[in-house]
């Protein structure tokens, strides 16, 4: 309790430290780029840090714990998600939902979206490898940019385009119905309320504004040449951190029957070691279990609470970088063992795996699944 109150003057200095440099920096590469290109890269790399930072100050602004006030975090929160190309908002609901269902793999399969073992034996050997490719380690890169720069445009765009479409209809079926209520009545799967349509809408204003903005002062060729790479390694970093403080071996991966909060907290998110600069650059995100255990801790206050209550984490899974590639490999749920398990430990035990989805079913034939399971 003492490590969930926000410090206003903290979270100014924090936001300052990172912002302020992260300008500088994109003014200083275009002054180095003038004199010579070999100059950009060790910028750039500052850059990408910088930019992987501001996200992580933006997810303590979805939390709602980076300043005491909910509307500070909201407009903070806002101006940095334009600094990342990501609609805030909409982001930080979704991952609230990650927060009340984390280690609850039948709700929650993460943004890489995984399967069973049971699902992955159903599917043909070439969707098996096709599944095995768009999950690689590799992808974070194409992966990264495509969630930053594209989706959220493209969730305007197709939004905006159902929307035209729910309007035309309602139009000729219910013709009595006004504006109101027609956009009242309008149900998108890219955004769930008004809040969300509104951030998505500003940001994309912001953003594509600013891209064009930029282009026109800095040079196109320029601009996207730092932009898209450092967008780009920045997303890649803070994927590559949330996917490994998730999927590691020994990763609490329960049903929801059964399913226990504080587990999923403390066994189901990792301790991540860091450097020190890194931990800097990452905001201490690495003391992950204790941001799951409550999310109102901001930041700052991570690495004393976690020292204050080393004690209770005897059960923490605790990474370094050396142990991150190894962590990739966990990408299938096996449902029956609460477990993650790698694609090559399902191919070496694939008898088990069919088994276990024959004794389910077979349950479930002869009546032994409640209906509140299935």
């Amino acid at each position: 309790m003492p490590y969930m109150k926000s410090n206003d003057w903290r979270a100014t200095y924090q936001i300052l430290n990172t912002v302020v440099p992260y300008l500088l920096l994109w003014f200083l590469a275009v002054k180095a780029a003038a004199v010579s290109l070999w100059l950009l890269p060790p910028i750039m790399v500052l850059i990408t840090l910088f930019s992987a930072r501001c996200f992580s100050l933006m997810h303590d602004c979805g939390h709602y714990s980076l300043f005491r006030s909910k509307r500070v975090n909201r407009g903070v929160g806002f101006l940095l998600g334009v600094l990342n190309a990501i609609p805030q908002y909409p982001w930080s609901r979704g991952h609230a939902y990650h927060h009340k269902t984390n280690g609850d793999w039948e709700r929650y399969r993460g943004p890489s979206a995984l399967i069973s073992t049971e699902e992955f034996a159903k599917l043909s050997p070439a969707s098996q490898r096709w599944y095995a490719v768009l999950r690689h380690p590799f992808m974070i890169f194409p992966g990264g940019f495509f969630y930053l720069a594209i989706k959220p445009r493209l969730a305007l765009i197709a939004g905006t385009l159902g929307f035209m479409d729910h309007f035309m209809t309602s139009l000729r079926q219910n013709s009595s119905l006004g504006l109101g209520g027609i956009i009242a009545s309008y149900k998108s799967k890219h955004w769930y309320t008004t809040g969300e349509f509104w951030d998505l809408l500003f940001n994309n204003i912001c953003v594509v504004g600013s891209w064009i903005a930029l282009s026109h002062f800095l040079g196109v060729a320029f601009f996207w040449g730092v932009y898209s790479i450092t967008l780009t390694f920045s997303a890649a970093i803070f994927i590559c951190v949330f996917f490994v403080q998730h999927n590691f071996d020994g990763s609490y991966a329960h049903k929801t029957e059964g399913w226990d909060y504080l587990l999923g907290a403390i066994e189901g998110s990792s301790y991540l070691e860091l450097p020190m600069v890194l931990k800097w650059f990452s905001a201490d995100i690495g003391y992950h279990n204790i941001h799951h255990v409550s999310e109102r801790i901001p930041n700052y206050n991570l690495e004393a609470c976690h020292h204050a209550n080393i004690h209770l984490l005897t059960q923490i899974k605790t990474l370094r970088i050396a142990d991150m590639p190894n962590c990739f490999k966990f990408i299938l749920w096996d449902a029956a063992g609460n477990r993650l398990v790698s694609i090559t430990a399902f191919h070496e035990a694939p008898r088990t795996y069919a088994l276990s989805s024959r004794n389910r079913v077979s349950s479930f034939v002869f009546g032994s699944e409640t209906e509140d399971s299935l």
